[in-house]
């Protein structure tokens, strides 16, 4: 590998490392479906709906229209492959996995286990309830709680507190979903005994963890490598880096235009990444995909800023209530609003907008995912409003989309303060 890459290998080098350098499979299936995930090596998992659930879209992007059936059974079936945890925000992890966030359960315990000592009657009549009855939906602990027939009249939000305080530091699992509300059980009736007892030391699980972060993105800086699985001990993160580059895992690179202080920023590439002449790809992005969860390192590498604009009000919306990042080739070039409108059944492009220096064929190619897409939630139109630069550009490739109105009259840029949605699901697990 050079020891110095320009922008434009370092955003390939990236994209390949994701997968997108690869061709998507004519059909894709649970071989697919895995091996994507363990390019990822975690799924960040978010509740908007408006188009579909974000851990669904990681794999779209990748494997193109599969059946998301699939993934539900790698996910959420008894003793599932995976499990969900604290990693990027909450995610699915492989369950093998659980003993290498052992040190973030202790962290855990040790900042908020005065809550769980407070509330101590209330967590032992959780845990009771699933160890009498197994698998829980909250509704169904809830409906307990109050009618009083099992236990205490409790208030429910200290409940749910309880259920995710026990969550956080180990003590119970997530068993799977109905709908989206989580099935809460004990640990030990959703993890095998080995993946439970294994008690990964601190400094190892973190550099394992660095270099699982690595070799998803690549290559990157120590910010990019530390906020990969959310890792607030810095120290501990270069302490890593530095284990692997002795190692010969990771070597030290320069990125044309990666800057800290003015001066070029410290970077390294993984042994494994590849430099590929081009990328070719088309993909629709959720917030939450690995290329972009990071905003400083999306818009260090692609030039592009992000925010979600959920909590901002419609009239002060620049892009979209929940834009998805355009990728064409070995960049994103746009960004796109997509609402599913099931009851018409109709995908509604509520915005569309180009960034910079995109190609000739952006919009072609971006109607074909638009199709995609579409087909994929069993949507049999398209909509596409006139809110956008770059609506009229779809429309013209669109010819059988209709046109519809949306998007507020006077969009303004987003204040500097304003939370993205992440932070948010942060402060309410935490808190």
């Amino acid at each position: 590998m050079k020891s110095t890459l320009s922008a434009a290998e370092a955003r390939r080098v990236a994209l390949a490392a994701q997968g997108f350098a690869r061709a998507r499979p004519e059909t894709a299936g649970t071989r697919q479906l895995n091996a994507a995930l363990a390019r990822m090596a975690t799924l960040q998992i978010d509740s908007v709906n408006v188009f579909a659930r974000s851990h669904y879209m990681p794999l779209f992007a990748r494997v193109g229209a599969y059946d998301t059936a699939a993934l539900d059974r790698l996910l959420f079936a008894r003793r599932a492959p995976y499990v969900e945890y604290w990693a990027h925000v909450a995610a699915f992890i492989p369950a093998s996995d659980w003993g290498l966030f052992r040190f973030r359960m202790h962290d855990l315990r040790a900042k908020y286990g005065g809550w769980l000592d407070t509330n101590r009657d209330i967590a032992s009549w959780v845990l009771s309830e699933l160890a009498d009855r197994g698998p829980l939906r909250p509704a169904q602990i809830e409906h307990d709680a109050k009618r009083g027939a099992r236990g205490p009249w409790w208030d429910w939000d200290v409940v749910k507190r309880a259920l995710e305080h026990l969550w956080l530091f180990g003590d119970v699992a997530i068993a799977g979903r109905r709908g989206f509300e989580r099935r809460y059980a004990l640990a030990a009736d959703v993890l095998p005994r080995e993946a439970r007892e294994a008690e990964v030391p601190r400094q190892d699980a973190v550099r394992e963890l660095v270099s699982r972060a690595a070799r998803a993105y690549g290559v990157a800086t120590a910010a990019d490598l530390a906020d990969y699985w959310r890792i607030a001990d810095r120290k501990a993160v270069l302490a890593a880096v530095a284990d692997l580059v002795d190692a010969g895992e990771l070597q030290p690179v320069t990125v044309e235009g990666w800057t800290s202080a003015g001066r070029p920023a410290p970077a390294w590439v993984h042994r494994d990444a590849t430099v590929p002449r081009r990328i070719e790809a088309a993909a629709i992005l959720t917030p939450f995909d690995p290329v972009v969860w990071f905003r400083d390192r999306a818009e260090r590498m692609f030039g592009f800023e992000y925010r979600i604009e959920i909590y901002t009000p419609a009239p002060k919306r620049r892009y979209g209530y929940y834009s998805l990042p355009v990728l064409i080739d070995d960049d994103l070039v746009g960004r796109v609003d997509l609402k599913a409108d099931r009851a018409a059944s109709t995908l509604r492009v509520q915005s569309a907008w180009w960034e910079h220096a995109r190609p000739v064929d952006a919009a072609p190619r971006l109607a074909e995912q638009l199709r995609l897409a579409a087909a994929w939630q069993g949507l049999e139109r398209i909509s596409v409003s006139r809110w956008g630069d770059a609506t009229e550009d779809l429309a013209h490739v669109l010819p059988e989309a209709s046109r519809h109105d949306a998007g507020p009259s006077a969009p303004v840029a987003l204040a500097e303060d304003e939370p993205e949605v992440d932070e948010l699901a942060d402060e309410e697990l935490a808190g």
